[in-house]
């Protein structure tokens, strides 16, 4: 049996799908159409519930994991995750609207109206703009329901969706004009630009309130689960980090994660690694100011990490799926990792099969991360392997961590409505 989001009908999603929230770093393949996309997708392969995807690699511990809602006291579950739906919808439509922005200034909907049905390589051959940025902006309009996508892959702008986006000046309907970006006109000059080249922005070249709302974003959740859910749901590892080990966490960001098990676990040394000078700078502040000595913050990347083969635990939360080269990093985690070491990856909950991940109702936010954060930073170098938001579900993660060497990979669900934790071993 595979996780995913508990889904009733597809059209009638439960209130558990309507909480899978939001994307929980704002740095960082595609997933498969229903068909084929000549050369427009990196390969993925499709997860069942037979449990027979993850190439016999990747063990699914997720019915072990207990996990207690982390909820306040005298609140409604319920009506708590209904509130959060319609908050996170709301931000939804500002990303949406950064999509649409770009559809119309990059002239992307009046070249759908113009060819018919069209895949990504063949849109990027009309359009002079990169493949790769071309198939995820489609996916996400076809995830938001903005152009259609039919089974063998291709992507059509309808009639009724062409008077909206794409017709100025024979609709009276004409309403893409209307949206201005809601970000920065400086980052959205850089996106449009990386339409053009095919190379992203550095988490860096975001800017630095990137790393300070990231810091934001994720403090509640590793505040108050990473300690008491997490880490008690790995075999052993409670005893490791009491008993005093050496932590190492790769594209640490704003250090919020491991400030927190640093605070918690003094017995035992925490680095933070990562390339944003802004992130380690925001990271280091912070420790100093909570008066935590435990842990250091250093600016550099993963693949810089010393090969000891003593380390304890290495973590990797939110950030593979953004690096131009997660090979590189994986295999400088089985460097570093002692024998009976663990290697904790968190990514995002998505399954490498488009027709079931677009059963989210907020998959079109994640893809609008994907093109202005996340694909961004994963084609900022040359030959980056450009996985985006939703680009590590398990059967890469399976190829990734096996390619790199290590011999088993237990996934776990700790009750976060966006990711899934990854225990890796030697």
């Amino acid at each position: 049996m595979v996780v995913e989001w508990t889904v009733g009908p597809a059209d009638e999603p439960t209130l558990e799908t309507l909480v899978v929230a939001v994307h929980t770093n704002l740095r960082r393949p595609a997933v498969r159409t229903a068909g084929k996309d000549e050369g427009g997708s990196l390969p993925a392969t499709s997860v069942h519930d037979s449990g027979s995807g993850h190439n016999g690699f990747v063990t699914d511990d997720t019915e072990n994991n207990t996990t207690t809602p982390i909820q306040a006291d005298g609140l409604d579950p319920d009506a708590v995750k209904m509130f959060g739906l319609k908050v996170w919808t709301y931000r939804m439509g500002e990303v949406v609207s950064m999509m649409i922005h770009l559809g119309d200034r990059l002239g992307l909907y009046a070249a759908l109206q113009e060819a018919g049905p069209v895949g990504s390589a063949q849109l990027a051959t009309a359009t002079g703009l990169d493949q790769r940025f071309l198939h995820e902006w489609l996916m996400g309009q076809a995830s938001a329901g903005l152009i259609d996508l039919h089974d063998d892959g291709r992507f059509e702008l309808n009639p009724v969706q062409a008077a909206l986006l794409a017709d100025e000046e024979g609709s009276v309907d004409f309403a893409a004009g209307s949206f201005q970006g809601g970000y920065p006109p400086a980052l959205l000059d850089r996106i449009i630009e990386s339409f053009r080249t095919g190379v992203g922005l550095t988490y860096e070249e975001q800017g630095p309130e990137a790393a300070a709302g990231l810091a934001r974003m994720t403090a509640p959740r590793s505040r108050h689960s990473l300690s008491t859910s997490v880490v008690p749901g790995i075999e052993g590892l409670l005893e490791m980090l009491e008993s005093g080990v050496k932590v190492v966490e790769i594209g640490c960001g704003a250090g919020v994660a491991l400030s927190v098990l640093a605070r918690s676990f003094p017995a035992s040394r925490f680095v933070g690694i990562d390339p944003s000078p802004s992130a380690i700078a925001l990271a280091a502040e912070s420790a100093r100011s909570d008066g935590i000595d435990n842990v250091e913050f250093i600016e550099g990347f993963a693949a810089d990490v010393e090969p000891s083969g003593n380390v304890g635990l290495i973590m990797a939360f939110d950030c593979l799926h953004d690096m131009p080269h997660p090979q590189e990093a994986a295999g400088a985690a089985w460097r570093a990792l002692a024998d009976d070491g663990v290697f904790l990856v968190k990514e995002i909950r998505s399954t490498g099969d488009f027709s079931r991940d677009r059963r989210n109702p907020l998959l079109p936010m994640l893809y609008g991360f994907s093109i202005s954060s996340c694909l961004q930073s994963a084609l900022s170098e040359p030959g980056g392997m450009g996985l985006g938001t939703l680009g590590l579900h398990p059967d890469r993660i399976s190829a990734l961590m096996t390619d790199a060497g290590f011999s088993s990979c237990r996934m776990h669900d700790f009750g976060d409505p966006s990711n899934l934790y990854y225990e890796i071993r030697k």
